[in-house]
C-alpha cells in the first residue's frame, strides 16, 4: 500500500520507539511535522531555539540510551543547532537530526538557505545520509538509528528535500537493527586478570560507556559494586559522570574530573595500573594528556571501550578490549577474585580518605557575594535519591563535584565537552522525560542567557525544574584562565557581564523567582525553591567572583578581571 514519505518516516520513528521529538518548526520539513501532528503518536516539542531543541534531544538520548531526535530547518536552523551536535559528537551521545533541504529541482542553484550538509556536518557527525529518492527513506532512518547507537555513539544527520515528504512509495518500514554488545575475548580476560593480580595500586576509571550499559541493564551498578568489593579495587568516575559510583562507598577512589586537586592527583599518580572501563579518554580526563601521558602512558593502561577504532587512537594501551564494559565486568566476576585481593585495601583507604576530606562541607565566606559552596551544600540536603541534576559549563560546576555526594540512583546530565547553554534545555528534557521526579539545573549567568529562554518550553509543556543561577557578573572560567596565565594583565573588562534580575526574569515567563543575596538567606531560599513543585522556579544567587572555583580564589580583589 502506497504511503507518503512523511508517513513512512513517522512510522519508522514509531518502530524505533520514538515517542518525543524536539524542533523549532521550519518550512523545509513542514510536510513531516504536519503528518506527525495528524497521526498524534508522538509528542512534537516546540522549542525556542534550535540549539535548545538539539540539547534536549541529546539529554533524551542519554536518559534512554536511544538516539534522541531533533528536527531542524535548512541553513540558519541547522547552524543554530550545531553547538549541540558538536557536543553530542564529542560526548558520544546518540542523536538523529532530521534536516530539511531545498527542493530537488533547485539543487546546486544556491537556493534560499541551501548548503552542502555532507561538507558542513562531516566533521561533527558519524554520518550524513541524504535521501533524494522516496524508496531510500525507511532504510535511511533505520541506518541512522543504528549508526547513532552503535560503537562509539554519536549524532547522525538525515537530510530530506522539502518536496520529498508528499511523494508516495510502496517501500515498507525498515525494522530496527538489534543492539549488538561485544564481549571480550577469553584471552583478553585472562590477561586483564593477570594485570590486576599483579598490581598493588590499580586505579579503575569508569565513564560514559558504562552509563550507556546501565540504562539498558540496571544490574550494571550492582555488578560494578561487587567487582569493586570482591576484587578490592578503587573506582573513580570520570569528568561529568559523577553518578557512576556512590560517592560514599568505601571503594570510591576520587573523582577524575577536570583539574583534579593536587592532594588527590599526587596520590593517584602512585598507581601502577590504570583501567579505563567505559571511558573514551580525553584531554579533560587525562589532565591534559599528562595522566596517562600520551601517546605512551607512564603506567600500564587497559582501555575497555565498545569501538575498536577508539581503542589505541591516542594512547597505546598495554591491553585494548573493544567490548561492552558491562560484559567485561561480568567476565571478571565469573572468573572470581584472587585470594590475596585484600592486600590492596590500604591503597583504597588512602584514596578514599583524600576523597572524603575533599567532599567535606567546608568553605570560607566571601565579601563580594555568596560563596557558591553555601548554595550547593544546601541544595545537596534536599536532593532526592532519584533526582536528575543538570549542569551548564563553567567554573560554578566545580562546586557540584566538590560538595555533592552523587549516588548511582541519581542522574547527571551535562555537556562533557563544555558547551555553554546546555543546562536549561537538558533540565527541561529531563523534567519531561521523568515527570514527577526532581530535576535541578545549575548554571552560570553566562549560560543562563544563552539558552535560558527554554524556560518557556518548560512552561508550555508543564515541566517544573528547579534552576539555580550563579550570578557573579562575569564569565568566571575565562576570568580565571586570564588571571592564571597572564597575571600582569588581570585588570581588564574582557569577561565582565551586566545581568538582569533573574528572579524577575523568571516571573515574566510565569515561573517562580527567588533571590539570594546573602549567606543568611541560603537555607530559606533553597527550601522555598524545593517547595515549588508545579512550575519552574529560578533561584537567582548573587555569588562571589573572588571565589573563582571550588578550589581557588583571586588573591587580591583588585586584580579581578
Amino acid at each position: 500500500m502506497s504511503k507518503t514519505v512523511a508517513r513512512l518516516i513517522v512510522e519508522s520513528l514509531e518502530a524505533h520507539d520514538v515517542d518525543q521529538v524536539y524542533c523549532v518548526p521550519g518550512e523545509s520539513y513542514i510536510g513531516l511535522t504536519s503528518t506527525m501532528v495528524e497521526r498524534n503518536s508522538m509528542r512534537v516539542v516546540v522549542c525556542r531555539h534550535e540549539a535548545g531543541a538539539a540539547f534536549m534531544a541529546a539529554a533524551d538520548g542519554r536518559l534512554r540510551d536511544r538516539a534522541g531526535v531533533v528536527m531542524v530547518s535548512r541553513g540558519p536552523g541547522l547552524a543554530n543547532g550545531l553547538v549541540a551536535v558538536h557536543s553530542a559528537y564529542h560526548d558520544a551521545t546518540p542523536m538523529v537530526m532530521i534536516v530539511g533541504q531545498v527542493e530537488r529541482k533547485d539543487f546546486g542553484r544556491l537556493a534560499l538557505q541551501e548548503q552542502n550538509y555532507s561538507v558542513l556536518l562531516g566533521d561533527i557527525t558519524k554520518q550524513v545520509i541524504e535521501v533524494n529518492e522516496p524508496e531510500m527513506a525507511a532504510e535511511a532512518m533505520a541506518r541512522a538509528f543504528h549508526l547513532a547507537e552503535s560503537g562509539t555513539p554519536g549524532p547522525v544527520a538525515v537530510v530530506l528535500p522539502e518536496d520529498i515528504f508528499d511523494d508516495t512509495t510502496d517501500v515498507p518500514v525498515d525494522a530496527p537493527r538489534p543492539h549488538v554488545a561485544a564481549a571480550p575475548r577469553s584471552q583478553d580476560v585472562d590477561r586483564l586478570m593477570e594485570m590486576i593480580n599483579k598490581a598493588e595500586r590499580p586505579l579503575v576509571l569508569v565513564g560514559g560507556g558504562l552509563m550507556a550499559d546501565a540504562i539498558r541493564d540496571p544490574s550494571v551498578f550492582s555488578d560494578l559494586n561487587t567487582l569493586a568489593e570482591t576484587w578490592v579495587l578503587p573506582i573513580s568516575p570520570t569528568h561529568r559522570r559523577p553518578q557512576l559510583f556512590d560517592a560514599n562507598h568505601p571503594n570510591y577512589g576520587g573523582y577524575m574530573g577536570i583539574r583534579v586537586p593536587p592532594a588527590l592527583m599526587d596520590e593517584m599518580k602512585r598507581a601502577d595500573l590504570m583501567i579505563a572501563l567505559g571511558e573514551r579518554m580525553t584531554d579533560t580526563v587525562s589532565q591534559s594528556y599528562s595522566f596517562p601521558t600520551a601517546p605512551e602512558p607512564q603506567l600500564p593502561l587497559v582501555h575497555v571501550w565498545p569501538d575498536p577504532n577508539e581503542v589505541g587512537r591516542v594512547w597505546r594501551p598495554d591491553l585494548g578490549i573493544p567490548a561492552s564494559p558491562h560484559e567485561t565486568i561480568k567476565c571478571l566476576l565469573e572468573r572470581g577474585a584472587p585470594s590475596d585481593s585484600a592486600r590492596r585495601q590500604d591503597w583504597i583507604d588512602g584514596l578514599h580518605k583524600i576523597h572524603r576530606d575533599l567532599l567535606a562541607k567546608e568553605w570560607e565566606p566571601t565579601t563580594d557575594g555568596v560563596n557558591f559552596a553555601a548554595i550547593v551544600c544546601e541544595v545537596d540536603k534536599h536532593l532526592a535519591d532519584d533526582a536528575t541534576v543538570t549542569s551548564d559549563a563553567g567554573n560554578f560546576g566545580s562546586f557540584l563535584h566538590r560538595y555533592i555526594g552523587f549516588k548511582q540512583t541519581q542522574v547527571f546530565l551535562a555537556s562533557v565537552v563544555g558547551a555553554m547553554g546546555s543546562g536549561m534545555p537538558m533540565a527541561v528534557a529531563a523534567a519531561m522525560r521523568r515527570p514527577g521526579k526532581q530535576v535541578v539545573a545549575f548554571m552560570g549567568d553566562g549560560g543562563a542567557l544563552m539558552m535560558g529562554n527554554e524556560i518557556a518550553t518548560a512552561m508550555q509543556y508543564g515541566a517544573a525544574p528547579i534552576i539555580i543561577i550563579s550570578d557573579n557578573a562575569m564569565y568566571g572560567t575565562i576570568g580565571m584562565h586570564s588571571y592564571v596565565r597572564y597575571p600582569e594583565r588581570a585588570i581588564m573588562d574582557g569577561t565582565r557581564l551586566t545581568n538582569p534580575d533573574f528572579a524577575a526574569w523568571a516571573r515574566t515567563f510565569g515561573a517562580e523567582g527567588i533571590t539570594i543575596s546573602d549567606e543568611s538567606e541560603v537555607a530559606d531560599g533553597i527550601a522555598a525553591a524545593f517547595a515549588v513543585q508545579t512550575k519552574p522556579v529560578v533561584v537567582h544567587c548573587k555569588t562571589s567572583a573572588i571565589q573563582m572555583s571550588a578550589w581557588r580564589r583571586y588573591e587580591r580583589a583588585d586584580t579581578l578581571p
